[in-house]
């Protein structure tokens, strides 16, 4: 004990300054209250005085070994809990081998190819010329995407809801109102059916939007969406933008029967944009005229307070074609010739076809275009810059009614 260097216990020493060990204020108070405190060691014979002060010092020690330990439990407990995030990644991204047999899938053809190496094979050898289209509609897609995407995001569940899962021919179809998707819901409706449905038409169209008759992307775990994304025959039905557009407010603001959306929509349209309106038109919302449907989609109230229905979003904000690779892109042009290829590829049963449309009333380019009539070209040059993107991704020339040139 003589041999050891008497050290006071103060709370504000630094290594470095005069020698003496870091001391805590607790554990000084605990050794000595201040004068008090060595006032009571000096009674005590001077071998007593000098163990105390060891403890004293011990006691510094000890909390100071005590304080590294505490530091070196959190940086472990840091790079455990870091080293189980690794583990659970790549736990959830198994590879396809090991998620086809949790998955158990059975969407094989006889020759053991999916929809989607199906559609590939056929690309290696001479193209048919629907091949070739589908082929360049493929290729104009990615060629937009990468010009104008600059920064890819990851994809949310609110990003999927529109994505119909049918796991029993391995396909992911993302519909978008007013481009046949009440048909093509009844042909999935069939398809993942399990014989419950022989005909689409036998199926009404209010049961085929019924969301618990299909299952959507979004209803699945990561992994399992994860894999569908690979390895599902993934495809998209698109129009004219504009034309859509006019189909949509025909059906929803003309048609009596929507009286949900002329209460939703219809009365705000009628109060922000017409003039004086009537009482029963705040009211009941019944008589939009376009030209203010069309205020109220470039009112910039309108996307602040919420976004737009699926009826008149835009199909890159439904869809997700820069983040989401589709394999077929087929278009309401061509709708009847690129559903048969669609069905072709999933080797769907002979008796599966798709409706083919009955429709006169049906809105085309000279319907569209005199609705267009009444809208200045001020507007219709903000309307399109609206759905501009679509324009592009989708190959779709600028209207000839469009008085923007």
């Amino acid at each position: 004990g003589d041999s050891l260097p008497l050290l006071p216990c103060r709370p504000c020493s630094r290594v470095g300054r005069d020698g003496a060990w870091p001391v805590s204020q607790s554990s000084c108070r605990s050794a000595s209250q201040g004068k008090a405190g060595h006032e009571q060691l000096r009674r005590f014979p001077g071998c007593f005085v000098r163990l105390a002060r060891l403890l004293s010092l011990g006691g510094c020690l000890v909390e100071r070994r005590m304080r590294k330990s505490r530091v070196c439990r959190m940086v472990l407990a840091t790079c455990l809990g870091s080293l189980l995030l690794v583990i659970f990644y790549f736990q959830s991204s198994l590879n396809p081998a090991a998620e086809d047999r949790i998955l158990k899938t059975s969407w094989h053809d006889k020759s053991g190819r999916s929809p989607l190496q199906t559609l590939y094979d056929m690309d290696k050898f001479e193209q048919s010329s629907l091949q070739a289209t589908h082929q360049q509609r493929r290729d104009l897609l990615s060629r937009v995407c990468n010009r104008y995407t600059r920064k890819r995001r990851l994809l949310t569940s609110d990003d999927l809801r529109h994505l119909v899962v049918d796991d029993v021919h391995g396909l992911l179809y993302c519909y978008v109102p007013k481009v046949a998707c009440t048909n093509w819901k009844r042909v999935m409706m069939v398809l993942t059916g399990q014989g419950k449905y022989q005909d689409p038409l036998d199926i009404p169209a209010n049961e085929a939007h019924v969301s618990s008759n299909l299952r959507t992307l979004a209803e699945y775990s990561t992994p399992e969406i994860n894999y569908r994304l690979r390895n599902y025959l993934k495809f998209i039905f698109v129009r004219e933008p504009l034309e859509r557009l006019v189909s949509a407010y025909r059906n929803k603001f003309t048609r009596s029967y929507n009286t949900a959306f002329h209460k939703r929509y219809g009365t705000k349209i009628i109060q922000r944009h017409r003039q004086d309106p009537s009482e029963e038109a705040m009211e009941r919302g019944h008589n939009v005229r376009f030209e203010e449907f069309v205020y109220y989609l470039l009112d910039p109230q309108t996307q602040h307070e919420e976004p737009f229905n699926e009826h008149w979003e835009r199909v890159h904000s439904l869809c997700h074609p820069c983040i989401i690779h589709y394999d077929v892109i087929g278009k309401y042009e061509t709708l009847t010739e690129d559903s048969n290829y669609i069905l072709q590829l999933i080797g769907a049963d002979a008796g599966v076809k798709f409706p083919s449309s009955s429709k006169t009333t049906r809105t085309n380019d000279d319907i569209t275009a005199k609705f267009f009539q009444n809208i200045s070209p001020f507007y219709q040059r903000r309307l399109f810059n609206l759905y501009k993107m679509d324009y592009l991704l989708f190959n779709y020339s600028i209207p000839s009614y469009l008085r923007i040139r």
